[in-house]
């Protein structure tokens, strides 16, 4: 059943009704088949870019706020969540050039970014930076009008089919004022990449190592100054935070749906389960968990959108959102008992899908830090 949302202008009505129309007609009937297999839509993905939703936030894409961008996110990931983090991950690659890049940077290459033809990565965690940013090691030394790039970047979504790679490293030992920001094409020389992970969840969705072995960078390649790069990242973030807000709700409206619709069906003494007390509470409370956690995202998107302060309230619709989209997906499976925990069935799907939600963009451990930090500085 369709979510039934508030949007400002009739123009965003039109668009999510396209998004849902291309949705249902090309992501729903393949997710199943394309998870299980482990493959990953690159044409499909080309295809949406070229419809104009791979670049809804930009000015180079479509100008939407990030109210209606993550909207868009939520109902593609109720689809099929690989291409909802598809979106999530593509536009958090692109914001640091479009937010810091320099009128030649941006329009070198932010038409064909945001147009779809370009797909992205972002490169900051390592094996042993992840929470941890600030610990980066990956290296770029100044050699002339060049910079030589050496490291590797650890969970890297999208690494071996992106166009591009937006790639933190460290140029100079001076601590988070040491690290820039670079943009990495995907063919330089020495840049290569190690096996797949094997994840429990996002199958489809390719995660490995990236490696950086010399790769020698143009200086125009640098997004923003030496030493910005910590500050982009985290700004990014921000942003990042709310793509993964938006996909961990349309996971969890996916697996609502597909409850109540098992609940209306299946009978249990004499009667639809779902007009039982203890099945039709559980249905309650996860609508009202999925509500929240739209309101939650939705509220964050206009504080953003309105240029106020907002990485609190990232923070806190992230921590919101996927820990909601993982109660609601094991209520799920509870709902349709047995069934629910087959493949026989999208819920169990549903629920390997939630939980690395809860590890993206930051922990949700790491959310509750910067949460108590930010309401300490308040």
């Amino acid at each position: 059943m369709p979510v039934d949302r508030m949007l400002p202008t009739p123009e965003a009505r039109e668009l999510i009704a396209l998004v849902r129309d291309i949705a249902d007609a090309e992501l729903a009937p393949r997710a199943d088949a394309a998870e299980a297999a482990g493959e990953y839509p690159r044409e499909l993905v080309r295809t949406l870019g070229r419809s104009g939703l791979l670049g809804l936030p930009y000015d180079e894409g479509g100008g939407q706020p990030y109210e209606i961008y993550l909207q868009v996110v939520e109902e593609v990931a109720a689809r099929w969540a690989t291409v909802g983090l598809t979106l999530s991950v593509h536009t958090l690659s692109c914001w640091p050039l479009a937010a810091f890049g320099t009128p030649e940077q941006r329009k070198r290459w932010m038409p064909e970014m945001a147009g779809g033809e370009l797909l992205g990565a972002y490169c900051l965690s390592e094996a042993h930076a992840g929470s941890d940013a600030a610990a980066l090691s990956t290296r770029a030394v100044r050699d002339g009008d060049e910079y030589v790039l050496t490291g590797a970047k650890a969970w890297i979504t999208h690494a071996g089919l992106a166009d591009f790679y937006t790639v933190m490293a460290r140029t100079s030992d001076d601590g988070p004022r040491g690290i820039s920001c670079f943009l990495v094409p995907a063919d330089t020389s020495g840049l290569s990449f190690g096996a797949l992970e094997r994840k429990m969840g996002l199958t489809g969705s390719p995660t490995r190592v990236v490696n950086l072995d010399g790769v020698r960078l143009p200086a125009d390649h640098r997004i923003g100054a030496e030493g910005e790069g910590f500050t982009i990242a985290l700004a990014a973030l921000d942003s990042g935070r709310l793509g993964i807000s938006a996909c961990a709700t349309g996971i969890a409206q996916a697996a609502l749906d597909a409850a109540t619709s098992f609940a209306k069906q299946r009978e249990q003494f004499g009667k639809p389960i779902i007009d039982h007390e203890g099945v039709g509470f559980l249905l309650a409370d996860m609508t009202a968990a999925v509500e929240s956690a739209r309101a939650t995202y939705l509220a964050a998107a206009r504080r953003r959108d309105a240029r106020l302060p907002y990485t609190r309230a990232a923070s806190v619709a992230k921590l919101v959102a996927t820990d909601n989209g993982m109660r609601v997906t094991t209520d799920a499976v509870q709902v349709l008992g047995g069934s629910g925990y087959t493949r026989d069935f999208p819920v169990e799907r549903y629920f390997r899908e939630a939980k690395v939600m809860q590890i993206f963009e930051g922990t949700n451990q790491i959310q509750r830090l910067v949460i108590a930090r930010q309401i300490a500085r308040s």
